[in-house]
């Protein structure tokens, strides 16, 4: 038996609730607490593989402070392309890497140093450490 792979916009939407839970610095186990839910339930809603509901939906963005646009911003375009409009590059690479404790850790630490010069120096060398110029 073939498993199906996880709907795109379920894997996004389950991005974004674990990308908001780790800025908040809660846990699967809490969330599924507040939900009613096992924190294995919760590990599916973010991954994707178990879709969640609009009024699920709802409650967890109550939960997690946020509005429930949230969960949704950067999803990939199921639909057909809208003549006219200009492709545009996906955001989704910025939230797979906040997504992931590394990622959040990182942008977590840039935004606390107030020296503007000093952080446009360090975006300059990590360009460099991964050698593409994007300017």
């Amino acid at each position: 038996m073939v498993k199906k792979a996880p709907n795109p916009t379920d894997k996004h939407v389950g991005s974004r609730v674990r990308m908001r839970r780790m800025m908040l610095s809660m846990s699967q186990e809490k969330l599924g607490d507040a939900l009613g839910l096992t924190f294995q339930q919760v590990q599916k809603y973010e991954k994707g593989t178990n879709r969640i509901g609009a009024s699920r939906l709802q409650q967890i963005s109550a939960i997690l402070q946020v509005p429930v646009s949230f969960f949704f911003e950067g999803a990939p375009n199921i639909g057909e392309p809208i003549p006219g409009m200009q492709d545009a590059p996906s955001p989704a690479y910025v939230s797979d890497f906040l997504s992931t404790a590394d990622g959040l850790a990182l942008t977590k630490a840039f935004m606390r140093i107030k020296d503007g010069k000093l952080r446009r120096r360090i975006v300059d060398l990590v360009e460099q450490i991964a050698g593409e110029d994007t300017r």
